[in-house]
Protein backbone atom coordinates (compact mmCIF):
# COMPACT_ATOMS: atom_id res chain seq x y z
CA UNK A 1 0.00 0.00 0.00
CA UNK A 2 1.32 3.64 -0.78
CA UNK A 3 1.45 5.63 2.19
CA UNK A 4 1.43 9.72 1.78
CA UNK A 5 4.68 11.21 1.90
CA UNK A 6 6.69 8.35 2.38
CA UNK A 7 9.21 6.12 0.08
CA UNK A 8 8.52 3.21 1.78
CA UNK A 9 11.73 1.15 -0.12
CA UNK A 10 14.01 4.11 -0.04
CA UNK A 11 12.76 4.60 4.02
CA UNK A 12 13.71 0.83 4.14
CA UNK A 13 16.95 1.21 2.68
CA UNK A 14 18.18 4.09 4.49
CA UNK A 15 17.35 2.56 8.06
CA UNK A 16 19.12 -0.68 7.13
CA UNK A 17 22.50 1.37 6.89
CA UNK A 18 21.26 3.84 9.97
CA UNK A 19 19.13 1.77 12.47
CA UNK A 20 20.26 -1.88 11.59
CA UNK A 21 19.17 -2.95 15.01
CA UNK A 22 15.70 -2.44 14.52
CA UNK A 23 15.55 -4.84 11.38
CA UNK A 24 14.04 -4.33 8.31
CA UNK A 25 10.35 -1.87 8.50
CA UNK A 26 7.48 -4.25 7.44
CA UNK A 27 4.95 -1.36 7.12
CA UNK A 28 4.34 2.09 7.84
CA UNK A 29 0.86 3.79 8.22
CA UNK A 30 -0.15 7.00 9.19
CA UNK A 31 -0.99 7.69 12.69
CA UNK A 32 -4.02 9.38 13.24
CA UNK A 33 -4.31 13.11 14.77
CA UNK A 34 -1.64 15.70 14.55
CA UNK A 35 -2.70 18.86 11.88
CA UNK A 36 0.47 20.18 10.64
CA UNK A 37 3.85 17.62 10.83
CA UNK A 38 3.11 14.36 10.19
CA UNK A 39 3.61 10.80 11.85
CA UNK A 40 3.66 7.11 10.92
CA UNK A 41 4.04 4.41 12.67
CA UNK A 42 6.98 2.21 11.64
CA UNK A 43 6.77 -1.45 12.44
CA UNK A 44 9.70 -2.85 12.04
CA UNK A 45 10.62 -6.42 12.57
CA UNK A 46 12.14 -6.08 15.95
CA UNK A 47 10.37 -2.64 17.35
CA UNK A 48 8.36 -0.21 16.37
CA UNK A 49 9.42 3.28 15.94
CA UNK A 50 7.51 6.64 15.02
CA UNK A 51 8.51 8.71 11.89
CA UNK A 52 8.00 12.40 11.76
CA UNK A 53 8.36 14.60 8.61
CA UNK A 54 6.85 17.93 7.20
CA UNK A 55 3.42 18.34 5.25
CA UNK A 56 3.23 17.77 1.69
CA UNK A 57 2.97 21.36 0.74
CA UNK A 58 2.70 24.89 1.68
CA UNK A 59 5.57 25.00 4.20
CA UNK A 60 5.97 28.55 5.37
CA UNK A 61 9.67 29.66 6.10
CA UNK A 62 10.72 28.31 9.62
CA UNK A 63 7.87 25.95 9.82
CA UNK A 64 8.38 22.28 10.30
CA UNK A 65 12.03 21.79 11.44
CA UNK A 66 12.56 18.30 11.86
CA UNK A 67 16.09 18.78 12.80
CA UNK A 68 15.09 21.45 15.84
CA UNK A 69 12.36 18.72 17.12
CA UNK A 70 15.12 16.25 16.81
CA UNK A 71 17.77 18.35 18.61
CA UNK A 72 15.00 19.17 21.54
CA UNK A 73 13.84 15.53 22.16
CA UNK A 74 17.96 14.34 21.99
CA UNK A 75 18.98 17.26 24.68
CA UNK A 76 15.61 16.42 27.04
CA UNK A 77 16.00 12.34 26.59
CA UNK A 78 17.83 13.07 30.35
CA UNK A 79 15.86 15.34 32.22
CA UNK A 80 12.95 14.67 34.15
CA UNK A 81 10.77 16.31 30.94
CA UNK A 82 9.20 12.73 29.52
CA UNK A 83 10.07 12.92 25.82
CA UNK A 84 10.39 9.49 23.70
CA UNK A 85 13.87 8.22 23.05
CA UNK A 86 15.59 9.77 19.91
CA UNK A 87 16.50 7.00 17.38
CA UNK A 88 17.87 8.50 14.12
CA UNK A 89 17.52 11.54 12.10
CA UNK A 90 17.69 12.05 8.35
CA UNK A 91 18.45 15.38 6.72
CA UNK A 92 18.50 14.10 3.12
CA UNK A 93 15.66 15.20 1.52
CA UNK A 94 16.35 12.49 -1.56
CA UNK A 95 15.23 9.34 0.96
CA UNK A 96 11.79 10.52 1.21
CA UNK A 97 10.91 14.00 0.28
CA UNK A 98 11.69 15.65 3.29
CA UNK A 99 14.09 15.58 6.22
CA UNK A 100 12.56 13.21 9.11
CA UNK A 101 13.68 11.67 12.45
CA UNK A 102 12.71 8.37 14.24
CA UNK A 103 11.79 7.85 17.86
CA UNK A 104 11.02 5.29 19.77
CA UNK A 105 7.20 3.95 20.37
CA UNK A 106 5.07 5.04 23.33
CA UNK A 107 2.86 2.86 24.67
CA UNK A 108 -0.07 6.07 25.29
CA UNK A 109 -2.60 7.46 23.80
CA UNK A 110 -3.11 10.94 22.56
CA UNK A 111 -6.12 12.27 24.33
CA UNK A 112 -8.73 14.52 22.98
CA UNK A 113 -11.77 13.55 23.99
CA UNK A 114 -13.62 12.62 26.90
CA UNK A 115 -13.96 9.39 25.26
CA UNK A 116 -10.30 9.01 24.43
CA UNK A 117 -10.05 8.31 28.09
CA UNK A 118 -12.19 5.21 27.91
CA UNK A 119 -14.96 3.51 29.57
CA UNK A 120 -15.80 4.05 32.52
CA UNK A 121 -14.70 7.39 32.87
CA UNK A 122 -11.64 7.99 34.93
CA UNK A 123 -12.68 9.29 38.83
CA UNK A 124 -12.62 12.63 39.21
CA UNK A 125 -10.14 12.49 41.72
CA UNK A 126 -7.72 10.78 38.38
CA UNK A 127 -8.45 13.19 35.97
CA UNK A 128 -7.84 16.37 38.82
CA UNK A 129 -4.63 14.49 39.59
CA UNK A 130 -3.76 14.56 35.61
CA UNK A 131 -4.79 17.76 35.17
CA UNK A 132 -2.32 18.82 38.16
CA UNK A 133 0.22 16.96 36.53
CA UNK A 134 -0.08 18.09 33.24
CA UNK A 135 0.95 22.16 34.91
CA UNK A 136 3.78 20.29 36.70
CA UNK A 137 5.30 18.86 33.36
CA UNK A 138 5.15 22.41 31.92
CA UNK A 139 6.56 23.67 34.94
CA UNK A 140 9.62 20.87 34.56
CA UNK A 141 10.21 22.34 30.99
CA UNK A 142 10.36 25.87 32.21
CA UNK A 143 13.00 24.65 34.51
CA UNK A 144 15.16 22.90 32.45
CA UNK A 145 18.68 24.26 32.27
CA UNK A 146 18.87 24.96 28.80
CA UNK A 147 22.48 25.86 28.65
CA UNK A 148 23.64 22.82 30.21
CA UNK A 149 21.39 20.27 28.30
CA UNK A 150 23.39 22.15 24.85
CA UNK A 151 20.50 24.04 23.93
CA UNK A 152 21.88 27.40 25.17
CA UNK A 153 21.80 28.79 21.31
CA UNK A 154 18.29 27.50 20.52
CA UNK A 155 16.38 30.51 20.70
CA UNK A 156 16.75 34.23 21.70
CA UNK A 157 14.68 35.17 24.22
CA UNK A 158 14.91 38.62 24.34
CA UNK A 159 12.36 40.37 22.67
CA UNK A 160 10.47 37.09 22.30
CA UNK A 161 7.11 37.96 22.49
CA UNK A 162 7.52 41.35 20.09
CA UNK A 163 9.41 38.86 17.40
CA UNK A 164 6.45 36.24 18.04
CA UNK A 165 4.38 38.60 16.72
CA UNK A 166 5.86 39.91 13.89
CA UNK A 167 6.55 36.21 12.88
CA UNK A 168 2.78 34.86 13.20
CA UNK A 169 1.34 38.53 11.36
CA UNK A 170 3.99 36.92 8.78
CA UNK A 171 2.29 33.55 8.52
CA UNK A 172 -0.36 35.45 8.39
CA UNK A 173 0.28 37.27 5.50
CA UNK A 174 1.65 34.33 3.65
CA UNK A 175 -1.48 32.42 4.32
CA UNK A 176 -4.79 34.24 5.02
CA UNK A 177 -7.43 33.06 2.83
CA UNK A 178 -9.85 36.38 3.62
CA UNK A 179 -9.46 40.21 4.65
CA UNK A 180 -10.68 39.79 8.27
CA UNK A 181 -10.27 44.10 9.46
CA UNK A 182 -10.54 42.85 12.98
CA UNK A 183 -7.35 40.51 12.38
CA UNK A 184 -5.73 43.80 11.75
CA UNK A 185 -6.71 45.36 14.63
CA UNK A 186 -6.04 42.71 17.15
CA UNK A 187 -2.56 42.89 15.95
CA UNK A 188 -2.22 46.87 16.88
CA UNK A 189 -4.01 45.96 20.29
CA UNK A 190 -1.46 42.80 21.15
CA UNK A 191 1.33 45.35 19.77
CA UNK A 192 0.41 47.98 22.54
CA UNK A 193 -0.15 45.43 25.26
CA UNK A 194 3.41 43.58 24.55
CA UNK A 195 4.45 42.85 28.10
CA UNK A 196 7.82 43.42 29.75
CA UNK A 197 9.42 39.71 29.69
CA UNK A 198 8.47 36.96 32.63
CA UNK A 199 12.26 35.01 32.20
CA UNK A 200 13.85 33.50 29.51
CA UNK A 201 13.35 28.99 29.53
CA UNK A 202 13.27 26.68 27.00
CA UNK A 203 9.37 26.73 25.63
CA UNK A 204 6.97 24.19 23.90
CA UNK A 205 5.18 26.30 21.93
CA UNK A 206 1.85 24.35 21.38
CA UNK A 207 1.52 22.69 25.17
CA UNK A 208 -2.00 21.05 25.72
CA UNK A 209 -3.14 17.89 26.86
CA UNK A 210 -2.87 15.89 23.29
CA UNK A 211 0.46 16.75 22.86
CA UNK A 212 1.05 14.41 25.25
CA UNK A 213 0.86 10.66 25.33
CA UNK A 214 -0.67 8.76 28.46
CA UNK A 215 -1.13 5.68 30.57
CA UNK A 216 -4.54 5.10 30.47
CA UNK A 217 -6.50 2.93 33.44
CA UNK A 218 -5.82 3.96 36.97
CA UNK A 219 -2.60 5.91 36.72
CA UNK A 220 -3.56 8.63 34.11
CA UNK A 221 0.06 8.98 33.82
CA UNK A 222 1.83 11.18 31.11
CA UNK A 223 4.20 9.28 29.40
CA UNK A 224 5.73 11.45 26.79
CA UNK A 225 5.44 15.40 25.66
CA UNK A 226 5.56 15.37 22.27
CA UNK A 227 5.33 17.86 18.80
CA UNK A 228 7.74 20.01 19.93
CA UNK A 229 7.84 21.26 16.64
CA UNK A 230 7.46 25.56 17.35
CA UNK A 231 9.82 24.71 20.53
CA UNK A 232 12.47 27.72 21.38
CA UNK A 233 13.78 29.73 24.11
CA UNK A 234 11.27 32.62 25.23
CA UNK A 235 8.51 33.74 27.49
CA UNK A 236 7.34 30.73 29.85
CA UNK A 237 3.64 32.46 30.38
CA UNK A 238 2.96 32.38 26.64
CA UNK A 239 3.47 28.39 26.90
CA UNK A 240 0.91 28.89 29.70
CA UNK A 241 -0.99 31.11 27.74
CA UNK A 242 -1.07 28.87 24.72
CA UNK A 243 -2.51 25.75 27.18
CA UNK A 244 -5.19 27.41 28.33
CA UNK A 245 -5.80 28.98 25.09
CA UNK A 246 -7.29 24.98 24.32
CA UNK A 247 -8.68 24.64 27.69
CA UNK A 248 -12.16 23.70 27.59
CA UNK A 249 -14.20 24.93 30.56
CA UNK A 250 -16.96 23.23 31.49
CA UNK A 251 -20.16 24.93 30.17
CA UNK A 252 -18.00 27.37 27.80
CA UNK A 253 -20.19 26.78 24.42
CA UNK A 254 -18.68 28.84 22.53
CA UNK A 255 -15.54 26.65 23.19
CA UNK A 256 -17.25 23.78 22.43
CA UNK A 257 -18.52 24.51 19.13
CA UNK A 258 -15.14 25.10 18.01
CA UNK A 259 -13.42 21.99 16.16
CA UNK A 260 -9.92 23.06 17.20
CA UNK A 261 -10.67 22.27 20.99
CA UNK A 262 -11.24 18.75 22.34
CA UNK A 263 -13.71 18.12 25.26
CA UNK A 264 -11.77 16.23 27.30
CA UNK A 265 -10.70 19.00 30.16
CA UNK A 266 -14.59 19.68 30.40
CA UNK A 267 -14.46 16.17 32.12
CA UNK A 268 -15.71 15.80 36.15
CA UNK A 269 -12.85 16.62 37.77
CA UNK A 270 -10.43 18.11 35.58
CA UNK A 271 -9.43 21.97 37.12
CA UNK A 272 -10.86 25.05 35.21
CA UNK A 273 -8.45 27.44 33.23
CA UNK A 274 -8.07 29.07 36.27
CA UNK A 275 -7.18 26.39 38.98
CA UNK A 276 -4.66 25.13 36.39
CA UNK A 277 -2.81 28.19 36.26
CA UNK A 278 -2.65 29.04 39.73
CA UNK A 279 -0.98 25.22 40.02
CA UNK A 280 1.41 26.41 37.93
CA UNK A 281 2.31 29.04 39.63
CA UNK A 282 2.60 27.26 42.78
CA UNK A 283 4.81 24.48 41.27
CA UNK A 284 6.76 27.00 39.02
CA UNK A 285 7.10 30.25 41.65
CA UNK A 286 5.87 32.73 38.68
CA UNK A 287 3.89 35.40 38.96
CA UNK A 288 0.96 35.52 36.75
CA UNK A 289 -0.70 38.70 36.92
CA UNK A 290 -0.70 39.56 33.71
CA UNK A 291 -1.67 36.05 31.82
CA UNK A 292 -4.62 37.45 30.17
CA UNK A 293 -2.32 38.83 27.54
CA UNK A 294 -0.65 35.66 27.17
CA UNK A 295 -3.66 33.63 26.27
CA UNK A 296 -4.85 36.30 24.04
CA UNK A 297 -2.08 35.87 22.49
CA UNK A 298 -2.42 32.39 22.32
CA UNK A 299 -5.33 32.79 21.04
CA UNK A 300 -3.82 35.02 18.17
CA UNK A 301 -1.51 32.05 17.35
CA UNK A 302 -4.06 29.82 17.28
CA UNK A 303 -6.41 31.83 14.68
CA UNK A 304 -3.17 32.28 12.59
CA UNK A 305 -1.89 27.92 12.62
CA UNK A 306 -5.79 27.28 11.64
CA UNK A 307 -5.57 29.67 8.89
CA UNK A 308 -2.63 28.01 7.50
CA UNK A 309 -3.88 24.54 8.10
CA UNK A 310 -7.26 25.55 6.24
CA UNK A 311 -5.33 27.31 3.21
CA UNK A 312 -3.47 23.92 2.54
CA UNK A 313 -6.93 22.07 3.39
CA UNK A 314 -7.84 24.90 0.18
CA UNK A 315 -5.27 24.09 -1.78
CA UNK A 316 -5.60 20.15 -1.78
CA UNK A 317 -2.05 19.64 0.57
CA UNK A 318 -3.15 17.91 3.91
CA UNK A 319 -3.60 14.78 5.10
CA UNK A 320 -6.04 13.64 7.52
CA UNK A 321 -9.94 14.52 8.91
CA UNK A 322 -11.72 16.84 9.52
CA UNK A 323 -10.35 20.02 7.50
CA UNK A 324 -13.31 20.76 5.92
CA UNK A 325 -15.14 22.38 8.75
CA UNK A 326 -12.05 24.03 10.30
CA UNK A 327 -11.66 27.45 8.45
CA UNK A 328 -14.49 29.01 10.26
CA UNK A 329 -12.82 28.86 13.66
CA UNK A 330 -10.73 31.66 12.61
CA UNK A 331 -12.86 34.79 13.10
CA UNK A 332 -14.31 32.83 16.29
CA UNK A 333 -10.75 32.96 17.87
CA UNK A 334 -9.99 36.72 16.64
CA UNK A 335 -13.40 37.78 17.94
CA UNK A 336 -12.36 35.79 21.85
CA UNK A 337 -8.54 37.10 21.88
CA UNK A 338 -10.30 40.66 21.45
CA UNK A 339 -12.60 39.79 24.46
CA UNK A 340 -9.87 38.91 26.35
CA UNK A 341 -7.93 41.77 26.09
CA UNK A 342 -11.23 43.71 27.24
CA UNK A 343 -11.12 42.35 30.45
CA UNK A 344 -9.64 44.09 33.09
Amino acid sequence: MTVPGIDQPALVAWMGRNVPDAGEPQSVSLIAGGRSNLTYLVEARDRRLVLRRPPLGHVLPTAHDMRREWRVISALAPTPVPVPEPVAFCGDESVIGAPFYLMGYVEGAAVRNQEDLGSPCPSPERTRRLSERLAEVLAAIHAVDYREVGLGDFGRPEGYMARQLERWGQQWERSKTAELPDYDRLVERLRERLPASSGSTLVHGDYRLDNTLLRLGDSLEIMAVVDWEMSTLGDPLADLGMTLTYWHDRGDAERAALPVAGDVTAAPGFMNAAEFAAHYAKVSGRDISDLGFYVAFGTFKLAVIIEGIHARFRQGKTVGEGFDRIGFAVPTLISRAHRLLDQP
